[in-house]
């Protein structure tokens, strides 16, 4: 008896070490411009007929994320390309995102650019788009963890004259009176990114998207043109930018989770 007794006590003290020593998770929802990208993707030769692997550049903000975490801390991305807040739901993502949400964890929500456009199957309107919101916050809450909102990222849009063009119309302002509202932080990304890219200029901030001449890659033989998806270098000044602001505002226990 006094063995058993003796064996259950060190299997507690066992768990509470194991669960003491897990990582806090950081886990993220969003759409394209915070997920994780493949590193190669499958292309036909046109004379071959072989199939090859090619470097695939695009990376979403998110993706780099865990260069800047400790292991104290466990970076997972539920953000998928071409996501809004309503088809993130529709399609169980957030309820798998939130069945694995424990006390503690954090929860970064970022969404916008596949919401506000009428002509995708995926668009939310305002007044949907802002319950959703409060309703990813609670959900978060209720399981002790905490959210954390993001405006979407800016755009590479600039008009004649080299001004930065806003293209989230009201959408923004919904998640920024929301985390007033409930009271939760708010990482301001369209505005951080926007001042980024303005700075950069027209020419300067391109070298931060997914760009290429023509005849570079096979999977874009004629070339490619966007403004809207990140490469590399992009997604970790995105990243990093985000840590910053966080750090700025004393979010203390995430802060705890950055590498120093």
């Amino acid at each position: 008896m006094k063995l058993n007794v003796f064996l259950l006590f060190l299997l507690t003290l066992s768990f509470i070490s194991f669960t003491a020593n897990k990582p806090v998770k950081i886990l993220m929802a969003g759409d394209s411009t915070m997920a994780d990208k493949p590193l190669v993707k499958s292309v036909t030769d046109s004379v071959t007929g072989k199939t090859l692997e090619e470097p695939f550049l695009e990376r979403g903000w998110g993706q780099l994320l865990p260069e800047f975490v400790s292991d104290k801390g466990q970076v997972v991305n539920y953000a998928r390309n071409g996501r809004s807040t309503r088809t993130f739901v529709e399609e169980g993502l957030w309820t798998e995102l939130i069945n694995n949400t424990k006390q503690g964890d954090y929860v970064i929500i970022q969404f916008g650019h596949n919401d506000e456009v009428p002509t995708k199957k995926s668009y939310t309107n305002p007044v949907q788009f802002r319950l959703n919101f409060v309703a990813f916050v609670n959900e978060v809450k209720a399981k002790g963890a905490f959210p954390i909102l993001c405006t979407a990222v800016a755009r590479r849009k600039f008009d004649e004259t080299g001004n930065l063009v806003p293209t989230h119309d009201g959408y923004p302002d919904i998640i920024r009176s929301v985390a007033k509202q409930e009271n939760v932080p708010l990482i301001d990304m369209e505005k951080i990114t926007s001042d980024w890219l303005q700075k950069a200029g027209v020419e300067g901030s391109k070298k931060y998207f997914h760009k290429l001449p023509p005849g570079v890659s096979k999977l874009y033989p004629d070339g490619l043109d966007d403004n809207t998806h990140f490469n590399e270098k992009g997604a970790r000044d995105v990243a990093h930018f985000f840590m910053e602001e966080a750090q700025r505002q004393q979010i203390c226990g995430l802060v705890a989770l950055f590498k120093e």
